[in-house]
């Protein structure tokens, strides 16, 4: 199942995020994932393992599991590197042993100072808060990121972590509309507006974060899941299927793209298990009553400034 972007292309309608994810764990990652279906691996400069996604990925081709046009690679811009967008997709390529990616998103929308190609240091200044770089624009780096188009480095672009107003602002100086924003949105975190929004201007919305973040993010930022919610509980009781599960599911009957990420077996192939079933327009809207506008994931802890303030 997938949903054909603004240009033509079509992207899997769920996919695999790999943040979080090291070494042996990311090979083993990847090669099962493809076994069980999925076509579609959302990387980030950030993640620190797109040279182990790469190496993944060739073995997967050397051996004939899939073929390169058979999946959608998404990976993103770094911060630091909004000056410098194309030696910054090229460095990502040459990690990733790709000729080409799917889709390349800004993953933020800030520019920080510049700490060298291939490095996504925090870019903190002397005083522990975040050093943002206010001579580029996301004008200006939305204009590097259409000539990656231009020079065939990428058949996509899009955005990551835009708000309306962002998401605006980027529609009115584009020459080439994103094809995606990547935005958390999950149960206690809809966003209804700005994914109607994205969506009337022909923009896919992917969502991250989209089982509210479960243990990783309680560890990270001090954040309840919204799986433990009594809502999606009596949910998955009613459907014989799991809190995840029905979270996956609403997403998808949401029309956006979802990319949970876990690195057990087991729950590679939950997660993939939503096909047969489809929740009533009763229980979609007993989901939309349990939003919290609880965002979970918050780069403040590391940055000294909350970014969504």
């Amino acid at each position: 199942m997938a949903i054909t972007l603004n240009n033509g292309f079509k992207m899997p309608i769920i996919g695999l995020g790999v943040w979080r994810m090291q070494g042996q764990e990311v090979r083993d990652l990847i090669i099962n994932s493809i076994k069980l279906g999925y076509r579609h691996f959302d990387c980030a400069a950030d993640y620190r393992n797109e040279a182990e996604v790469g190496d993944a990925l060739a073995e997967a081709f050397k051996t004939g599991l899939v073929k390169r046009e058979d999946l959608f690679i998404t990976t993103k811009l770094w911060n630091s590197d909004h000056g410098h967008v194309a030696e910054a997709c090229k460095d990502s390529l040459k990690k990733l042993k790709l000729d080409y990616l799917d889709l390349y998103l800004v993953h933020f929308p800030i520019a920080t100072r510049h700490t060298g190609v291939g490095t996504t240091d925090s870019a903190l200044g002397d005083d522990g808060v975040l050093d943002i770089d206010t001579t580029i624009s996301l004008e200006t780096t939305w204009h590097a990121m259409e000539e990656l188009v231009s020079l065939g480095l990428v058949r996509s672009i899009g955005i990551s972590n835009y708000d309306i107003f962002l998401t605006r602002d980027c529609l009115a100086y584009s020459k080439i509309k994103p094809a995606v924003n990547q935005i958390e949105t999950h149960p206690y975190f809809q966003r209804d507006s700005l994914v109607k929004f994205c969506q009337k201007h022909g923009i896919c919305v992917t969502a991250h974060t989209p089982l509210g973040g479960a243990a990783a993010n309680a560890e990270w930022f001090g954040t309840v899941s919204c799986l433990d919610d009594q809502v999606l509980k009596g949910l998955a009781e009613k459907y014989k299927k799991t809190a995840a599960q029905i979270a996956l599911r609403w997403g998808i009957q949401r029309n956006t793209v979802v990319i949970p990420k876990t690195s057990k077996l087991e729950r590679l192939k939950e997660n993939f298990d939503v096909f047969d079933f489809k929740l009533s327009e009763e229980d979609m809207e007993l989901i939309k009553g349990m939003d919290r506008k609880y965002r979970t994931n918050n780069p403040e802890r590391f940055w000294g400034i909350h970014l969504f303030a």
